[in-house]
């Protein structure tokens, strides 16, 4: 029996915003969905979004879920937490937001919350006609048979969720949980993530104390050298979303970079410059980086 807390049984047993959401034909409203999973996978959720065009605001929000308790539950919970936000506030929702506003999940379960994140990002994709790319790449190479899962949606959630063994990807997004037979893979994929987190944090680190102990500041060679090492880290997650980033230049503490693939065309890309690329930059390199996006 699962350890469940008394909100997720809530939500179980009463849950709120369940069904499907039936075009209402109004004027400056629309209503979208977006699904993930599979039955044959054991889950699978679509969620239905009502959009106030013109505020770019979610209205409304319901769910159909094939699950468990925790999918149900998980589902549940995010259309209590969308509702009333802008569409760039929803696409910072994480799973790990979900699982804290049930009160935690069993962490065999979070698989549930991810799969509420990826919905959510699947719905605000397709109104906003973005098409997520499929690397066919080694990049982007399936590791996962049983539950088709990519090498880049691995590495996503455990850069998202600083996961270190490979039951903590099986409990994420149910790789290895069929045959094993990937788990060398990922077992091989979780350490080389932890081996370029250490050998970037190293290299800033080095680059940063050198001329803390010349007592002079960073040169523009060697920000831009720290700004490429802190970008390299991100550029797995925004690829994982059909995305990238790359630097574009350096104006003194101004850091120019052009967004692509989704990330360019994406309506949010004020939030991922801000919270993903700025935040880090300024706790990794320097507090007073602005980071700006050219076409």
């Amino acid at each position: 029996m699962w350890d469940y807390t008394e909100k997720v049984l809530d939500l179980f047993y009463n849950p709120k915003n369940q069904g499907a959401i039936e075009d209402p034909n109004e004027a400056g409203v629309a209503v979208v969905f977006g699904e993930v999973g599979s039955i044959a996978c054991g889950d699978a959720l679509r969620l239905h979004l009502k959009i106030e065009v013109e505020a770019d605001k979610i209205l409304d929000a319901r769910f159909q879920t094939f699950g468990c308790t925790s999918a149900i539950a998980s589902s549940s919970a995010l259309t209590e937490i969308i509702k009333g936000i802008t569409l760039d506030q929803a696409l910072n929702i994480s799973n790990r937001d979900i699982a804290e506003y049930l009160g935690g999940l069993p962490e065999e379960k979070m698989h549930c919350s991810v799969m509420g994140q990826e919905a959510l990002e699947a719905a605000i994709y397709n109104y906003r006609g973005i098409v997520i790319e499929h690397h066919e790449d080694d990049d982007g190479k399936l590791v996962c048979s049983c539950f088709g899962v990519s090498e880049n949606r691995i590495r996503r959630v455990v850069i998202e969720n600083n996961l270190t063994t490979v039951e903590q990807v099986t409990s994420y997004v149910k790789a290895g949980g069929g045959c094993s037979s990937c788990g060398a893979e990922i077992e091989d994929l979780i350490s080389a993530i932890q081996q370029e987190k250490v050998v970037a944090a190293a290299r800033v680190a080095a680059q940063i104390a050198t001329a803390q102990e010349q007592n002079r500041p960073l040169t523009s060679v060697q920000k831009i050298n720290l700004i490429q090492t802190v970008l390299d880290e991100v550029r797995p997650v925004l690829i994982a979303d059909g995305g990238d980033v790359e630097l574009y230049d350096l104006e003194g503490d101004i850091v120019k970079v052009v967004l692509k693939g989704a990330c360019g065309s994406c309506e949010s890309s004020t939030a991922t410059l801000k919270n993903a690329i700025e935040v880090r930059l300024r706790e990794r390199v320097l507090p007073n980086l602005i980071v700006e996006a050219v076409s």
